[in-house]
């Protein structure tokens, strides 16, 4: 077996150090040795590890989705039906936020069409967004 320091994992893994910790404080990295110093080590099934997180977050996925789904990806007797319940969770959670994008985006294009863009004081921009509603 051989170890690695977090330098070495964050550049295998493409994710900064400060991250690597904290998924670990997050529970995602379990079981990491340490050296005598104290240091993190690490081993190649941690970057693997690593590289489902970074897969999982560019995807949006919650730390309490992806732990789920890291119990489910090393639970060898899984049932995909458990992985397919998260994901079209997941899916709902980011169609109601692109809903509420859009909304905003119609919204701001609506007040910038309003906004003369001149030299006067008067801004309906500014107006709406001091109207808390």
């Amino acid at each position: 077996m051989s170890f690695f320091s977090i330098g070495v994992a964050a550049k295998k893994s493409g994710i900064h150090i400060k991250m690597i910790r904290y998924y670990e404080e997050q529970g995602l990295l379990t079981k990491l040795k340490r050296s005598e110093a104290g240091y993190r080590l690490y081993q190649e099934n941690d970057v693997q590890v690593l590289l489902f997180i970074k897969s999982a977050r560019e995807l949006g996925f919650s730390i309490n989705e992806i732990k789920k789904l890291l119990d489910l990806w090393k639970n060898k007797k899984r049932s995909n039906q458990d992985v397919k319940k998260i994901a079209q969770k997941h899916i709902e959670k980011l169609q109601n936020k692109m809903e509420q994008l859009k909304a905003m985006l119609s919204t701001l294009e609506n007040l910038v069409k309003c906004c003369q863009g001149n030299d006067r004081p008067e801004c309906p921009i500014l107006d709406k967004l001091s109207r808390n509603s």
